[in-house]
């Protein structure tokens, strides 16, 4: 089971039915950073999480600002060099959108990873 693209799934469904929040489960960590990540960018509000007493679950409030989003199968691993293919791949135009990536420094934006000359791992797009 795939915690990322169940959440990233259960977002964008609620976002094209016009829901304001949406309850994810099961949380993780991964989720938690990919979702303080969308914080930051502006495509999500704030988020809570709820422990019940099992993995627990996340409650996001949506701002209605995401199209489309899922994961990356397979998790490509992306040169430093390579970012413009990746991104011509899964996003719509350029400078629309991001790509989430996990690096040795931790999970970013495509675009700080760049700025960083990192490489890493795809994880999702969002735009």
């Amino acid at each position: 089971m795939d915690t990322l693209a169940s959440a990233l799934n259960s977002i964008k469904m609620a976002e094209l039915r016009g829901r304001d929040t949406v309850t994810v489960r099961p949380a993780s960590k991964v989720l938690k950073q990919v979702l303080l990540l969308l914080q930051r960018q502006g495509y999500v509000g704030d988020f809570e999480f709820i422990d019940d007493g099992k993995s627990g679950e996340f409650t996001v409030k949506l701002v209605g600002k995401i199209n489309d989003c899922g994961v990356v199968k397979p998790r490509f691993s992306v040169k430093k060099t390579d970012w413009e293919k990746f991104e011509q791949r899964y996003l719509p135009a350029r400078d629309i959108g991001l790509l989430v990536v996990s690096t040795s420094a931790g999970i970013m934006t495509h675009s700080e990873a760049k700025e960083k000359g990192l490489g890493g791992r795809m994880m999702s797009f969002v735009y």
